[in-house]
């Protein structure tokens, strides 16, 4: 073997032990084989890692197929989104291959099954095909049309062929065992009349095989070695074994089937059908929508092909169905971008600063480290001015104990700049903040060497000088489900767990001029706020950015470091309830609260409390659309807020409303808890 078998998943066993018993390595050869009927997904990144990462390990050809086999669901559009995102991903393909591109030979061969008396001409209607092959525990009944004269199949299928019959008229079927405990062999469709125009062969056919025929017949004229599949096929392989040792030379190689586990992500669902129905119904703007967990949606929200393949790396290839926690991608990205993304600084909420001992129309320029994770990587000029944007939420007029951001009497470092203290404040007449005024120290300056340039200060804040600050628009992303499996319910649809708040658009942030010559590929950390890309929807001098991540690790509970090179891979399981996020324990609590008095609901009010230590503002503001029906949740949430407000978070709309109809309630503990909130 080439490397201690520890080291190997489950796949890779298999071909070791084939190439061990004799197998010639030169006759390796994979497929990734999508069906061209939607856009590659972060569960597809699994089987196309696995597949090129195959070939690339064996120096075996990896074919690139496209399963187009169903006019009526496939487009040309979907064809280019697949190859571009795989190329993206950094992988070639050997050959560019079609099923359509062996039609012709399928129809050959399925017309010597008929002569073999095989196959047979249906005529049945699909309820009644459905109806007659029994269940898994009771044997299927023959169609009336099984022992058909093949001199008749034959005519029949030719006129199927040439376009004589409509749609759904008639099928081929494969004659093979109506009493299989397999449902799968109990005389499976063949081909079936589809009148529609297909995206390659125009056309040329209206009857076009079912997968199943397509599938080991196309690996087969590929001479493909090993045709990795999904879980759900592995009720396929007997049939997929049959339909080859129907058909096949001897002298040729005879193509395996072996199936791993499909990638199923939380947060998300995995259904193209699903996907699209997103699409259509305009609850995203589109396949490459940053909340779609297309790879194109990734892409455009700015991960990188690194992340992606470090993610299906360390998720691994399991035999079993199992969920990988989004937490575990979110990690993949942050570590990849900690290491490549420009620090830059930018302003989403802002108030206006002024410093006010600095000399008036003084513009100074100052040095910020392009990475400090990557050496060499050089510095930028940022211009500083007497009057600046901070971020709203990094003041507070009283600040207390716990409040390590700027407060009136208090000092804080400006990030690359100088320490400055809270002095007074500027308010309209309704008590709002409007300008902040402090005073610096100029003996401070970052990098000066001075001695009061290494004084230490509790807290560093980002900034902008106004004067020469840049307008963008910038886009914050969450999750696009309020629920970890939200096609999982029985009597709920998925689109019953939409998350209201996915999408957060800020209209005019202000940026640091550097970010004026921002490009397409470059990625930003903007400085405690969260890592960002620029939007294609960029043009004409108006930035638009895309929030990746945030910088907070949500992955520190799971086991995250790479594997020793003699250490198997995770396998990443559904969390155990222990491991849930917070704010999940928070919800599960909540829903149990107006069942409970006394101890028990004292017990369970405070835990709350306690897991929104770990939570932050974006994450609970979704919960604030919680339906008036469920008092729990919104007792929890309200309980989680007040939290957050005593640890420094700022009020604003969504929170008032959502306090200020806390406080009319009929629960009289939700009008309580409101009420403490003011």
């Amino acid at each position: 073997m080439k490397e201690s078998e520890e080291s190997l998943n489950f796949i890779e066993h298999i071909i070791e032990e084939d190439l061990a018993n004799g197998f010639p390595q030169e006759n390796l050869r994979f497929r990734f084989p999508p069906e061209p009927n939607g856009y590659l997904h972060i569960g597809h990144a699994a089987s196309i890692c696995m597949n090129f990462g195959l070939g690339e390990k064996y120096n075996a050809p990896v074919n690139l197929r496209f399963d187009d086999t169903n006019p009526s669901k496939e487009e040309q559009e979907y064809v280019d989104a697949i190859k571009r995102d795989i190329a993206w991903l950094g992988f070639r393909w050997a050959n560019e291959c079609y099923a359509s591109d062996y039609f012709q030979q399928l129809h050959d061969w399925a017309v010597q099954l008929i002569k073999d008396d095989k196959a047979y001409v249906d005529q049945q209607t699909s309820e009644q095909i459905a109806a007659q092959k029994g269940t898994p525990t009771t044997p299927g009944t023959d169609s009336p049309f099984r022992n058909r004269p093949i001199a008749e199949s034959l005519d029949l299928f030719a006129r199927m062929k040439n376009g004589e019959f409509p749609a759904g008229s008639y099928v081929l079927r494969a004659k093979i065992d109506m009493a299989s405990p397999n449902m799968h062999m109990r005389d499976p469709i063949m081909y079936r009349i589809i009148n529609a125009h297909h995206h390659r062969t125009g056309n040329d056919w209206c009857i076009y095989p079912m997968y199943d025929w397509a599938h080991g017949e196309s690996d087969y004229v590929e001479q493909v070695s090993h045709s990795l599949c999904t879980l759900e096929f592995k009720a396929h392989r007997e049939l997929y074994d049959w339909y080859v040792d129907q058909i096949i030379d001897p002298k040729k190689l005879r193509p395996k089937q072996r199936e791993f586990a499909r990638r199923n992500l939380s947060y998300t669902v995995m259904s193209k059908r699903k996907l699209l129905e997103l699409v259509q119904k305009n609850i995203v703007s589109g396949w490459d929508d940053p909340r779609m967990p297309t790879i194109s949606g990734l892409r455009r929200r700015g991960y990188t092909p690194t992340s992606i393949r470090k993610f299906s790396d360390l998720a691994g290839i399991a035999k079993r169905d199992n969920v990988t926690d989004v937490s575990l991608l979110e990690f993949c990205i942050r570590e990849d971008l900690n290491k490549t993304a420009t620090r830059v600084m930018a302003v989403l909420n802002p108030v206006k600063l002024v410093i006010t001992n600095y000399p008036e129309g003084q513009t100074e320029i100052l040095q910020l480290e392009n990475n400090p994770e990557q050496e060499n990587s050089g510095t930028h000029d940022v211009p500083f001015s007497r009057e600046l944007y901070i971020e709203r939420e990094d003041f507070k007029e009283d600040g207390g104990k716990n409040f390590f951001r700027l407060s009136l009497g208090n000092e804080v470092r400006l990030k690359s700049a100088y320490i400055i203290k809270g002095e007074s404040v500027v308010k309209d007449d309704s008590g709002n903040i409007l300008e902040i005024h402090c005073t610096y120290d100029p003996e401070t300056r970052s990098g000066s060497g001075t001695e009061a340039s290494e004084r230490k200060v509790k807290g560093t804040l980002h900034w902008v000088s106004i004067a020469h600050a840049i307008t963008a628009e910038v886009r914050e992303y969450d999750r696009l489900f309020l629920d970890e499996a939200p096609d999982s319910h029985e009597n709920k649809g998925f689109l019953e767990f939409i998350n209201p708040n996915s999408l957060n658009v800020i209209k005019e942030a202000y940026c640091e001029p550097f970010l004026a010559n921002a490009t397409m590929s470059d990625k930003f950390q903007f400085q405690r706020l969260g890592y960002f890309t620029l939007d294609p929807d960029s043009k004409d001098g108006k930035l638009v950015f895309n929030k990746t991540v945030g910088l907070k690790d949500t992955w520190a509970k799971q086991n995250t470091q790479t594997p020793a090179p003699n250490q198997p891979k995770p396998q990443v399981q559904p969390q155990p309830q222990a491991q849930k996020k917070a704010l999940n324990e928070i919800q599960q609590i909540g829903k149990k609260l107006t069942n409970l008095s006394g101890e028990k609901l004292e017990t369970a009010m405070n835990s709350i409390k306690e897991f929104a230590e770990e939570v932050t503002y974006e994450e609970l503001e979704p919960l604030f659309a919680t339906a008036a029906k469920k008092t729990g949740t919104r007792i929890a949430t309200m309980l989680a807020l007040g939290v957050l407000l005593n640890k420094g978070q700022a009020k604003n709309q969504a929170i008032t409303e959502f306090i200020e109809s806390g406080k009319v309630d009929e629960n009289e503990i939700l009008r309580a808890e409101a009420e403490k909130l003011g």
